[in-house]
């Protein structure tokens, strides 16, 4: 085809496909979604309803737990979600609640140290990127939006039944109401994806591995440093951040999805944990003396969410309930915070009508996503090294990295690869806010 016949048909193209948006955008003008759902306050239902509230939508956030959940461990803000927290506005109070971590060591099982690493290595982090508690940045995030954004707490959604105008939601509380869309942004183990999908196992994929965190007193005396200790299909990690006077405790360990505990109970958790690493050296009695006690403990499995879909009608979901790439990612809440900003622009782009929104909102993110979930596939074998020779050969090159002449290259290839799933998922520009006045919230039918 000539050069004058490809402009030619691409301008007919192009109009075309304007005057199908134009015919779309009015017909479904008097039915565009305004009144949104979001099951999930951590991260990713905040910044979403934040995000709606701005483009002139009416979000309501529904969150199991009776108050806001601060707990958790650190999280990487890093690529696209830098430009996304500058656009939040938020960046600065992240800065400001940062870890400030300085480094990290591997120990052997007398607790001497194998070799040290400064930290922006240990995470693969380049120029503003940041670190923060997962619990400081939900709060940065309620507190942004709760005058704005109405919250549900001690409250789940019960049931969803839809029909060609909207979503009827039974609450557990008995509540009755009605919205245009819900948003399931609760997490790895979604109840609005089961609701709305089917169950958990069509979807989650066992990498092969557990991960379990909680709180202890800091004994090892650590500030702003982190300290790994690796043993056979086992990682450990004792850290203590900025403005920290306990410390956190990380254990990964490989595992099949069977294992015979209730991983429902608590109890069963923190005895999973501790036949688990039974006998091992190094500090892991005294930290299972710590778990055993510890009021935020948390065990689950290292697994990815695969979708064909991440909608199914009005109902959509977000971060780790469509997509969840595992801790071993590094890029949950990057990609939540990214996921809810590509979610409500869409949605503002195409005039609230969520059938060209959810299907835009997916296209742009699922090629990140997929790169990401790989990634973390190759991490989690990394953190379960199965062979003491293994351990010993990796604890070879920490020790000897930071004198060898080609440190610099080794550690520009480790943060190549973590940067490029960083910045998978391209920004957009979406509509300014039209400062257009949000709709009434739902009134409540029963």
């Amino acid at each position: 085809m000539s050069s004058t016949a490809k402009t030619a048909a691409s301008s007919t193209a192009k109009t075309a496909a304007s005057s199908t948006a134009k015919t779309a955008a009015s017909s479904t003008a008097n039915t565009a979604a305004k009144t949104v759902l979001i099951s999930g306050a951590s991260v990713a239902g905040p910044a979403l309803a934040l995000w709606l509230h701005r483009h002139g939508f009416t979000p309501t956030v529904v969150e199991r737990a009776p108050e806001l959940r601060t707990g958790g461990y650190k999280v990487d803000i890093r690529g696209t979600a830098i430009e996304v927290c500058r656009r939040m506005g938020i960046l600065d109070e992240i800065r400001a609640k940062s870890t400030d971590m300085r480094g990290g060591s591997y120990v052997d099982d007398a607790g001497r140290t194998i070799g040290e690493l400064p930290a922006d290595v240990f995470g693969g982090r380049v120029e503003e990127d940041d670190e923060i508690m997962r619990g400081d940045l939900a709060r940065i995030l309620y507190e942004r939006t709760r005058d704005d954004v109405e919250y549900l707490f001690d409250d789940s959604i019960g049931t969803l039944t839809e029909d060609a105008d909207g979503v009827t939601v039974t609450f557990d509380s008995g509540t009755v109401r009605r919205f245009d869309l819900v948003v399931g942004a609760d997490g790895l183990h979604s109840h609005t994806r089961k609701l709305a999908f089917g169950p958990e196992e069509r979807f989650k994929r066992h990498l092969g591995a557990y991960i379990s965190i909680f709180t202890a007193p800091n004994h090892l005396g650590l500030d702003r440093w982190e300290t790994y200790h690796a043993i056979p299909r086992k990682l450990l990690c004792v850290y203590s951040s900025s403005g920290e006077t306990d410390a956190k405790n990380l254990f990964v360990f490989s595992a099949p999805e069977d294992v015979p505990y209730d991983l429902r109970d608590v109890t069963d958790q923190k005895r999973l944990l501790a036949d688990t690493f039974a006998g091992d050296g190094w500090e892991v009695p005294r930290l299972l003396e710590h778990a055993a006690g510890a009021d935020d403990f948390y065990l689950d499995s290292m697994s990815l969410v695969e979708m064909d879909r991440w909608s199914r009608g009005r109902v959509v979901l977000l971060g780790d309930a469509a997509h969840c790439a595992s801790p071993a990612s590094g890029q949950g809440t990057g990609l939540a915070l990214t996921g809810a900003y590509v979610l409500a622009g869409e949605l503002a782009r195409a005039g609230g009508d969520h059938t060209v929104a959810f299907a835009r909102y997916e296209e742009r993110m699922r090629p990140g996503v997929e790169q990401n979930q790989r990634m973390a596939e190759g991490f989690v074998k990394e953190m379960t090294v199965d062979a003491k020779w293994k351990i010993a050969l990796r604890m070879l090159m920490v020790r000897t990295l930071p004198k060898t002449p080609w440190k610099n290259l080794i550690a520009k290839k480790i943060r190549d690869g973590i940067q490029s799933a960083a910045n998978a998922v391209p920004i957009e520009d979406y509509p300014a806010p039209t400062g257009a006045p949000a709709a009434p919230r739902p009134t409540v039918t029963a």
